[in-house]
């Protein structure tokens, strides 16, 4: 059983205290993960799918915006939540870009934007989106030994402002930074851009930092 530490005994109390060695060991995991997820991504599609080098940031909500888009943006995300061993938020986002190359394939047809997305495109999407994500966790908790179950996906079609205030809210108490993986998809040969948040609560990331011998 997970012996929940008091947080006065935790190494990492916030995101923005995990120094460079663990920051790399979540861009190992965010490597690993994204890998495995262009793997499904390229079944599903039948087309070559690879992954830029990923990088991890560790980003104020305003700094997160900006770097994804602006806040006014329209996005699509899927959203999942991990319980068991590990517990947290994972976001996939999706820009039109790449939701219409998915769609095009999936479904033979593209959109002019989210809002006029039907109901067969956005369940598409949170399919593809819950692929995704459930292909990058469940190799992570095979490289970590943890059981992780996860949500049913939710999916919403928001302003990209909006969206990520979601995990703000949710974890809020315990930090105002998010910490996200980027690596592009390349889509026979054509680079796309993603993002993937990768939230564990605090308690998490230092179960996972114990169990890949960091801490």
């Amino acid at each position: 059983a997970n012996m929940v530490k008091p947080s006065s005994l935790l190494k990492i109390k916030h995101y923005e205290d995990l120094d460079l060695q663990e920051l790399d060991v979540m861009r190992e995991i965010g490597s690993i993960g994204t890998s495995h997820a262009a793997t499904a991504l390229s079944k599903l599609l039948n087309k070559e799918t690879r992954i830029t080098i990923p990088t991890v940031n560790i980003l104020g909500y305003e700094e997160a915006v900006e770097r994804i888009g602006t806040a006014e943006d329209i996005v699509a995300a899927a959203l999942v939540k991990m319980e068991g061993d590990i517990e947290g938020l994972m976001l996939f986002l999706f820009d039109l870009e790449l939701a219409n190359t998915i769609l095009g394939r999936l479904l033979g047809k593209t959109w002019e934007s989210f809002l006029e997305m039907d109901e067969m495109a956005k369940s598409a999407l949170v399919e593809v989106g819950n692929i995704i994500i459930c292909s990058y966790i469940n190799s992570f908790s095979q490289l970590i030994h943890v059981d992780i179950s996860l949500s049913v996906p939710s999916s919403t079609i928001n302003m990209l402002g909006g969206i990520l205030m979601v995990p703000i809210a949710e974890y809020g108490y315990e930090t105002d930074k998010l910490m996200y993986c980027n690596a592009d998809f390349v889509i026979e040969g054509k680079k796309f851009s993603d993002w993937l948040l990768m939230l564990p609560d605090i308690q998490s990331l230092n179960t996972i930092m114990e169990r890949l011998g960091v801490s």
